[in-house]
């Protein structure tokens, strides 16, 4: 027998040991299987229950090692992330909230996986699958709650950072994030939630500058999340404050989670969300999709034009250049909604309006305004986010009316195209000065 012979032989008499080495991969029935129409079951079975359920389901060639052993790796991965066969035991929100991740996961390319489908072409989704699954969460069904007396009672009492506990991770909140300046807003249709996003100084700048591909060192991002509440004007506000979301860039720190720190904190105690560190886990896969926009789903409103894909939010900062005021570098206030007509507003401060905000007192619904306050009411388009099914970001913008705060109070408003001023007659002004002064600042720690 020749040396080549040999080391066939030997080959697969070690191929043929190694189908012996077999960990299992566990096989039950479901125990609170997820109750969807028969459309949208015949969707996951064929495409996600191969690997999101307690259904053990392999073809003839992954039982073959090593094959079987990258999917054994994958299906346990998968099932502790999203297992379709107890997901059924969650609450409600719970399950919608699962499903929206995985339609979101499926338009971003990111499953099922590429390799998987590769080799099991049956588990691709197809457009018509992923419309009846779309269709069938109808993010913009369900109204918000009306808010029964206001959007907000008063100031709240402001929570001690220092007695904040730091997320499970070590990851502590950052006590200035309340300071940062806004990027972008989004409208969740699927948790019926506001949300405004922040960003410190030098996430900001790079922002502006376009240099986010990858973000900075340093770069700290806070996304703030609100109930939607239906106010009394039809327009949906930030009603109870949920929580607030932090992102903290350094590389070389956190080198296992994509060069970024997770935290999350909820409630006005602002309680760390996770229950170990092992909820990182849940942050880095459900940002997965967006690996190649350095981990961040936010496209910031910005003049920067970055190559590449899209990157930023370009049309909703299309504002005249020749204002003699930016409001987009100021610092948010809240924000609102008309559902009626598909917009989206943000009220920013300078220095002066926001120092009255910060001087609210309880029972306060709205700032009193010194001389020297200058507000401005941002108002855009929405469209929707091309990141997330069932979230809607500023477009084009509308509008923006500037608000001076004096002894002679003055309005200004610039609309249409091109934003251009805008005549108003005296009668109209004081409404929407009366109407911009008095929208309350969304609830914070």
């Amino acid at each position: 027998m020749n040396i080549h012979v040999k080391g066939v032989v030997a080959l697969a008499v070690s191929l043929l040991a190694l189908q012996f080495m077999r960990p299992a991969i566990t096989d039950k029935p479901a125990t609170a299987e997820i109750q969807v129409p028969q459309d949208v079951r015949e969707v996951l079975d064929r495409s996600c229950y191969s690997c999101h359920s307690d259904q053990r389901r392999l073809s003839w060639f992954d039982q073959i090692v090593p094959a079987y052993w990258i999917v054994r790796y994958d299906v346990l991965r998968a099932r502790a992330r999203l297992d379709f066969s107890t997901l059924g035991a969650q609450p409600v929100a719970t399950q919608r909230a699962a499903l929206f991740e995985a339609i979101n996961m499926v338009r971003l390319g990111t499953m099922p996986l590429p390799q998987f489908t590769a080799v099991h072409p049956d588990a691709k989704v197809s457009s018509e699958d992923l419309k009846t699954l779309e269709t069938y969460l109808a993010p913009w069904s369900s109204a918000p709650q009306a808010a029964e007396v206001s959007i907000h009672a008063g100031a709240a009492a402001k929570v001690s950072f220092t007695s904040v506990e730091p997320e499970f991770n070590g990851l502590p909140i950052d006590p200035d994030f309340e300071n940062w300046k806004p990027i972008s807003t989004t409208d969740r249709g699927d948790n019926n939630s506001l949300r405004l996003i922040l960003a410190n100084d030098i996430a900001f700048k790079a922002t502006q500058t376009g240099n986010i591909s990858p973000w900075p060192n340093g770069s700290r991002l806070a996304k703030i999340a609100w109930q939607q509440e239906l106010g009394p004007d039809g327009l949906i506000h930030p009603g109870k404050f949920i929580q607030v979301e932090l992102m903290v860039k350094a590389a070389s720190d956190y080198k296992t989670t994509a060069g970024w720190g997770w935290g999350r904190w909820r409630g006005l105690d602002l309680k760390p969300y996770g229950r170990d560190s092992a909820f990182v886990k849940e942050c880095t896969g459900c940002h997965m999709p967006v690996r190649g926009d350095d981990d961040v789903y936010t496209l910031p409103i910005t003049t920067a034009q970055p190559p590449g894909v899209e990157l930023v939010n370009h049309r909703a900062a299309a504002l005249p250049s020749d204002l003699p005021l930016q409001p987009l570098g100021w610092n948010a206030i809240t924000m609102y909604v008309d559902p009626r007509d598909h917009e989206t507003a943000m009220l920013v401060g300078n220095d002066v309006a926001i120092k009255a905000v910060h001087l609210m007192t309880g029972g306060s619904k709205s700032p009193v305004y010194p001389d020297g306050a200058v507000l401005a009411l941002v108002t855009w388009a929405q469209r929707d986010d091309p990141h997330w099914f069932g979230g809607r970001i500023p477009d084009m913008p509308l509008s923006v009316e500037f608000v001076e705060i004096g002894s002679a109070s003055t309005y200004k408003c610039l609309a249409g195209t091109g934003l251009t001023a805008q005549g108003t007659t005296r009668q109209e002004a004081e409404r929407r000065m009366s109407f911009i002064v008095s929208l309350a600042p969304a609830q914070l720690p």
